[in-house]
Formats: structure tokens, C-alpha cells, sequence
């Protein structure tokens, strides 16, 4: 390189002027090694980028997709979180309170007042009777249900609704009423 590039250099590498305490051979020097690595990043890069496009053919030749592959990071993932010290420990503490917490003289008690109480015989009736009550109730939705699809039936087959609805005739037949009676019963 002739002098007057390697001055240009300078002042671009420099902003100008140089560091305190470098001279213009040190300076050179680093511009010139900093091009050097600059250039071999962008060789890297290139290599990379080209190594990465074969992997990825190789993995489409392999049938690899890139869901399975997720798949397999996070399953793997999970496997090193499991090994860690950390998760260990955790799982060591959580462990050692659940005994504590399960062997302790409250939770015994409890537990077994509880068992005592669904083996008793007012726990039992009252089940009974609850589950009784769900099919009575069940039964009545069904059967009410079944009464008004037959009524609305009957009054289609009778009536145009969106004619009768609007007719006096209408809300005072018989089947009106009844219905009526039976949505607003105190």
C-alpha cells in the first residue's frame, strides 16, 4: 500500500486522529488485523450459512420435520430441567413437606373424620336423597320439555304463529293459559 492510502485508513479507522500513545505503524497494524478478522467473519458466516442449508436438506432427505424436531428439543429440554440440581432440590423439599404435611397429626385427623363421615349413615341418606332429588328434577325438566314441544305442535298445526301470537284469540285460548300458568307460578 502507498503511504497516502494508509493515511486514509488511518483517518477513517481513527475518526481523524489516533488513540493517545499509538503511532501510525501501531495503528496500521490493528486497522490492517481488524480487516483481516473482519474478513474471515464474513468467510464464517458464509460457511455457516452453508452448512446450516445442508443440514436442513439432509433432515427434509431424512424426513425430519421441523414440528418432530421441536418436539425433540423440548423433550429434551425437559430431560436436562429433570437433571438439574436445581429441580432436584426442589423436588426434594416439595417431597419432604408432602410427608410432613401427610404424617402430620392434623391431616390424620382430618382425613379420617372424613372417611368416618362418608361411611356414616346421614352422609349416606343425604347422598341418596340429593341423587333422588337430580332424577325427580330431571324427569320434570324432561316431561315439561315434552308437554310444550307437543302444545307448540298442536298450536302450529292450528295457527300461523307469527299470525296467532299477535291475536287476542290466541292468548286467551286454553293452551295460552296453561302455559302461562305454568312459567309464573308464584
Amino acid at each position: 500500500m502507498d503511504s497516502m492510502n494508509q493515511g486514509s485508513m488511518m483517518n477513517e479507522a481513527s475518526g481523524g486522529s489516533l488513540p493517545p500513545g499509538m503511532t501510525e505503524e501501531e495503528a496500521l497494524e490493528l486497522q490492517l488485523e481488524l480487516s483481516k478478522v473482519e474478513d474471515e467473519i464474513q468467510t464464517l458466516r458464509h460457511v455457516l450459512t452453508a452448512k446450516e442449508r445442508h443440514a436442513g436438506d439432509l433432515k427434509r432427505r431424512l424426513g425430519i420435520s421441523p414440528l418432530a424436531e421441536f418436539k425433540n428439543n423440548i423433550s429434551k429440554g425437559w430431560q436436562d430441567v429433570q437433571s438439574s440440581n436445581a429441580y432436584m432440590r426442589t423436588s426434594q423439599t416439595l417431597g419432604d413437606l408432602n410427608h410432613r404435611v401427610t404424617s402430620s397429626n392434623f391431616y390424620l385427623t382430618a382425613s379420617a373424620t372424613l372417611e368416618d363421615i362418608s361411611r356414616s349413615d346421614a352422609y349416606k341418606k343425604t347422598q341418596e336423597t340429593l341423587s333422588q332429588a337430580s332424577q325427580m328434577t330431571s324427569a320434570a325438566f324432561s316431561t315439561m320439555g315434552s308437554a310444550l314441544r307437543n302444545r307448540f305442535g298442536e298450536m302450529s298445526n292450528n295457527y300461523n304463529m307469527r299470525h296467532s301470537l299477535s291475536m287476542p284469540a290466541m292468548r286467551n285460548s286454553s293452551t295460552f293459559k296453561t302455559f302461562e300458568d305454568k312459567l309464573f307460578v308464584p
